[in-house]
């Protein structure tokens, strides 16, 4: 991604100097692209100073963490007040929000920016979410919102908020994007295995898919994932993947930063959860001789209908694990003072981001009306999309949990819509329960105060406030 960016940032006019700790990486950029812009390359970081003029903007795509402190240390001995460090890698908010304070103190400006559309993106344009002092965005603004993707002629990049609020909305993108690519994933598992569809044939359900309600980048790359073969073989490369999911860390940081929020993050987290699964591939090898599961019950054949049903129950699904997202969106900027423009983030994500979708512009229609609407699944719109889904998707989970498929982001997308949508649920137990072990009182719900039992003594209640 650092390599595009540079040469995005060329190919819209800027001079560019590249600097690699490694020189043959500089060496090797500048051998196969200088010819396609204004490109010098440093030796050093004091090379790197002395060659551009200040005030200097300078662009660092390391991996977060050490490494980013350790590259900001160096840079702040070779550079002067005024000029601007951006951080444009997937740093963790926290450690963003400590940078942006020790920078400001150096006279120096600082951005942590989410940068989104992986390297492609980063070449034709990627989703931008800087963070920082308004006074650091100005003076990289132009340079940021001129190399973004455009959608309709709006840059997809804007400024977030102070300090860590790019790294932290790029952290719910990412989140947002865990749980988007698990209900593809279940998707595609039950397909295969209620119906038995091969790869090519989910391909062309994908693509259709791509025409409607669910377009998006990722329905759209899934599509070409399966229908690719694979040259050794000529089976679908699908199919020769271990199916073994990575991860670098941002989701899980979502789910951390959800339950400090007191968000519930359910369909993000469960994506987490199943990756996590999917690491275990050797327990599973032996399990799956070793468990139990349903019976008499094979692939059922060629049915529209419950393909029809899927991808009412994957949009559902979408709705709420973006519901979710927003609402920790929504949740971090009170925490921190952030003052986020939901509808605003809706836009910039429109192109270039991983999330792409048409979805999103009904998300800022849905902010452009209701600013301060708390859960999307209240507007209208959404409304009506999850009342026409309730049949089809409650039939799939039935009929995945029939089949012995785990489909943990749709079962519990529709668990917290169940919950959200009751007006009493049973947390009046896990009360009573707790003020029985632990004297933790409650509330009633015929008039105020709190209360403790003396369940284990007199059973008399007592007011505790």
């Amino acid at each position: 991604m650092g390599e595009n960016l540079a040469r995005n940032l060329a190919s819209h006019g800027a001079h560019v100097v590249v600097y690699n700790r490694t020189r043959k990486r500089t060496d090797g950029f500048m051998a196969a692209y200088s010819a396609g812009g204004d490109f010098r390359a440093a030796g050093s970081l004091e090379e790197l100073a002395r060659i551009l003029k200040p005030p200097r903007a300078i662009l660092l795509m390391v991996k977060a963490g050490s490494a980013v402190d350790e590259a900001i240390d160096s840079l702040s001995k070779v550079l002067e007040p005024g000029d601007t460090i951006i951080d444009g890698g997937n740093s963790l908010f926290h450690d963003t929000r400590r940078r942006a304070e020790a920078s400001e103190k150096a006279g120096l400006g600082f951005i942590g920016a989410g940068v989104s559309g992986g390297e492609e993106g980063a070449l034709r344009g990627p989703s931008i979410m800087p963070g920082g002092s308004r006074a650091s965005y100005e003076r990289v603004a132009e340079m940021l919102t001129g190399i973004s993707a455009k959608v309709d002629g709006t840059p997809c990049c804007a400024y977030i908020g102070p300090d860590g609020a790019g790294h932290f909305v790029k952290m719910v993108h990412n989140g947002i994007e865990y749980a988007d690519i698990q209900l593809i994933a279940e998707t595609y598992d039950f397909l295969r295995q209620a119906l038995g569809m091969t790869p090519g044939e989910l391909a062309a359900v994908f693509r259709e898919w791509n025409e409607g309600e669910l377009q998006s980048y990722l329905i759209e790359i899934t599509a070409n994932v399966l229908a690719k073969d694979d040259g050794a073989s000529g089976s679908a490369l699908v199919d020769a993947i271990v199916d073994q999911a990575e991860q670098k860390g941002t989701g899980r940081w979502t789910s951390e930063s959800a339950l400090e929020l007191g968000v519930p993050l359910t369909g993000i987290t469960e994506a987490v959860f199943a990756r996590i699964v999917s690491s275990q591939k050797a327990q599973r090898v032996k399990a799956a001789d070793i468990l139990a599961g349903p019976t008499g019950r094979g692939s059922a054949g060629p049915n529209p209908g419950l393909v029809d049903d899927v991808r009412e129950a994957l949009y559902a699904s979408k709705i709420v694990a973006y519901a979710q997202g927003f609402e920790h969106l929504r949740a971090g900027s009170k925490e921190f003072g952030w003052d986020l423009d939901l509808g605003a983030l809706a836009t910039i994500w429109r192109g270039g981001c991983i999330i792409r979708a048409r979805f999103l512009d009904r998300i800022k229609d849905v902010y452009a009306e209701s600013p301060d609407l708390p859960n999307l699944m209240l507007a209208p719109f959404f409304q009506q999309a999850l009342a026409t889904a309730q049949k089809p998707w409650r039939s799939v989970v039935k009929q995945a949990v029939d089949h012995g498929v785990p489909i943990p982001a749709f079962a519990s997308s529709l668990a917290y819509y169940d919950g959200y949508r009751r007006a009493r649920g049973p947390a009046n137990l896990i009360q009573g329960l707790r003020d029985y072990f632990g004297s933790h009182t409650y509330h009633r719900s015929d008039r105020e105060g709190s209360f403790h039992t003396r369940w284990a003594q007199d059973g008399a209640e007592v007011r505790t406030d």
